[in-house]
């Protein structure tokens, strides 16, 4: 669901995984884990200087696949970027400040993720939640993107 907030766009998505929240955290906290469901379809990712502290964070980069039009952010095939954790509060919310590496100013504001963990009955919902989307960033692919990232954390965990 993509909605207009007063400081830009708000884009979320939510799907039911059969884990713990235990389990979800930590495929936060541990940057192998991480590289292995944070791309979405589509892309590989690696992960730089992880520190999964409040205040501290890591370097995502992703790689797109194939030979298709350049999409990157930051090079034709790559989008980088810096994620500092705002909040980490273990099996309940994390909080990341993403800021992408790029020339074009569409990219430039640093966006907010917020994931929250909520036990149900058949597992956890897990709830991602951007605010201040840069506005180059197309709504219907952050869209898929995001729900292809719970998709790759399901098939993860469960």
């Amino acid at each position: 669901m993509a909605k207009k907030s007063g400081a830009g766009r708000t884009d979320s998505a939510s799907r039911v995984i059969l884990a713990t929240p235990k389990a979800l955290f930590r495929a936060f906290v541990d940057p192998e884990m991480l590289a292995s469901w944070r791309a979405p379809e589509g892309m590989t990712a690696r992960i730089e200087r992880f520190n999964p502290t409040i205040g501290g964070g890591y370097r995502i980069l992703l790689t797109y696949a194939g030979t298709g039009p350049a999409v990157g952010k930051t090079s034709p095939r790559e989008d980088i970027a810096d994620v500092r954790f705002r909040e980490l509060d273990p099996e309940h919310r994390i909080v990341e400040e993403v800021q992408f590496h790029s020339s074009d100013p569409g990219f430039a504001a640093p966006m907010t993720i917020t994931t929250l963990f909520e036990p149900v009955r058949d597992g956890t919902k897990v709830t991602f939640t951007a605010t201040d989307v840069p506005a180059a960033i197309d709504a219907k692919d952050h869209q898929a993107g995001m729900a292809s990232s719970l998709r790759n954390l399901a098939l993860l965990t469960e």
